[in-house]
């Protein structure tokens, strides 16, 4: 029983401090609102906030609602995460899917408690089609979701 826990948060708190890091460099090295070409005609770092969810949506809005959206949504997930750790079958597959998510989901959330926006840095590209800017804590909740479709058969 106490390995689930293990693996969640100790996921989670590796995920959380990889993002965190990943963004202070960010914030120490690049200007606001400027980049460089990593691997030309594919990867930039930048340096950009997103007001919005993962990848830039509902980043274009001017009110401040979607703070509160999505700083709840973030503590909603943080504590669906903690009663499936609870309640779920011994599977070490979901429990890293767990982890994962729950580590992307307070990254995020540090951020938009700080600075009302999340820190996004990494640019990828091809000609003119550019996919919105994220950072660790998205890959994180992407990967944790991936996971979890894998184990998807356990919940059915």
């Amino acid at each position: 029983m106490r390995s689930r826990y293990l693996i969640v948060y100790g996921i989670g708190l590796f995920s959380i401090i990889a993002d965190q890091f990943t963004k202070w460099l960010t914030v120490h090295h690049i200007p606001l609102w400027r980049g460089f070409p990593v691997v030309p005609d594919f990867f930039n770092l930048v340096h950009v906030l997103n007001r919005g969810a993962a990848f830039g949506f509902l980043n274009s809005t001017e009110s401040n609602w979607q703070i509160w959206l999505f700083s709840g949504a973030a503590i909603a997930a943080c504590v669906a995460v903690h009663l499936m750790t609870r309640s779920a079958k011994s599977n070490k597959i979901l429990f890293t899917a767990l982890g994962f998510i729950l580590g992307g989901a307070i990254g995020n959330l540090i951020d938009r408690i700080r600075i009302g926006a999340v820190i996004d840095f990494l640019d990828f590209y091809y000609k003119n089609y550019h996919w919105p800017a994220f950072n660790v804590a998205d890959i994180c909740i992407c990967v944790g979701a991936g996971l979890m479709l894998l184990t998807i058969r356990d919940f059915t």
